[in-house]
């Protein structure tokens, strides 16, 4: 009998500016479908807690991605962490560092793939708004900090450092989705 482990599936681009919409319950309803449980969505931007059979990572990201393409008829990519790998995240605090005022964003960008160009890290962008502060286990911690420019720019600047195949979460969505584990 195989172990059923449980994951956290992160979906990029869907209810963005009136674009891509997919509600939270026809979501949860697909991932039914696709024979996971204890299924629990979390804010509107396609986070999603379940239980599945042990599988990997990458199975899951490509199952779950091709299922919703097919059900909503637009492209859902996936980027799918263990459970164990978000609570570590959350133990290690990596923004403990960080002094926290009205404009300072904390980030946690997922990436699918491990191509992590050679940085030296911390990295500051030209004008100092954006900051990597480490890259691990495939995830991008960063701050944006919004006084010093009011365009938050950041992200620009990770799809071209690596990628397209990426997400990014504010570090207060990854706490609620710890909180829900």
């Amino acid at each position: 009998m195989k172990t059923k482990e449980q994951y956290v599936a992160f979906l990029r681009g869907i209810n963005v500016g009136g674009h891509h919409k997919l509600p939270m319950a026809d979501l949860k309803k697909e991932m039914e479908k696709l024979g996971f449980e204890n299924i629990v969505t979390l804010l509107n931007s396609g986070n999603v807690v379940f239980d599945s059979v042990s599988d990997t990572v990458k199975n899951l990201e490509v199952k779950i991605s091709k299922h919703l393409e097919q059900a909503f008829e637009f492209p859902v990519p996936t980027i799918i962490r263990t459970v164990k790998t978000i609570d570590e995240l959350l133990t290690s605090n990596p923004f403990e560092h960080v002094s926290l005022t009205k404009d300072i964003r904390l980030y946690v960008s997922l990436l699918r793939e491990d191509n992590s160009p050679e940085l030296e890290l911390p990295w500051k962008n030209e004008d100092g708004s954006f900051e990597i502060l480490e890259v691990r286990d495939k995830m991008i911690i960063s701050v944006l900090d919004l006084s010093v420019t009011k365009t938050p720019k950041g992200m620009e600047a990770l799809e071209k450092m690596y990628g397209k195949d990426i997400t990014t979460r504010n570090w207060n969505t990854i706490d609620r989705i710890g909180k829900k584990l």
